[in-house]
């Protein structure tokens, strides 16, 4: 009977919880996105900063869709540092939610000449599967 009870417990405690926070830590879609472009991943400046992806043309900020604000700040100033030109990958993981994030993060990026791209897990996945 106990065990009845705890599994119960158990099951409605896992429905409360969020399925995931994110389908990939940032890190992933940074590595895969940074190496089909050619780029150096965190790369490091003289205040001890890191830009996610830097190519050879671009300093790149890579953030969740949620967070598109941040990138801006963070593409702006490691452009600065560099003399490259600000960049910004954002990850949409959930489309329903995050592409009134893009479009706020185009408005902006339109105004200040930032480069925007987008990642998604499924551009992982598809690569995963063709690579095996």
């Amino acid at each position: 009977m106990n065990c009845k009870i705890l599994a119960a417990a158990l099951l409605s405690l896992i429905s409360l919880a969020p399925a995931c926070a994110h389908c990939y830590p940032e890190k992933i879609y940074q590595s895969y996105w940074c190496k089909i472009n050619n780029g150096q991943t965190e790369a490091r400046l003289n205040d001890k900063t890191r830009v996610d992806c830097l190519t050879e043309d671009y300093a790149i900020e890579f953030d969740f869709a949620k967070k598109w604000a941040e990138s801006i700040g963070q593409a702006l100033y490691y452009a600065d540092c560099t003399g490259k030109k600000a960049g910004v990958v954002l990850i949409i993981e959930n489309p329903q939610t995050d592409y009134k994030y893009l479009s706020r993060l185009k408005t902006v990026a339109l105004k200040y000449n930032i480069k925007v791209w987008t990642i998604t897990p499924q551009d992982i996945c598809i690569s995963s599967t063709v690579r095996n």
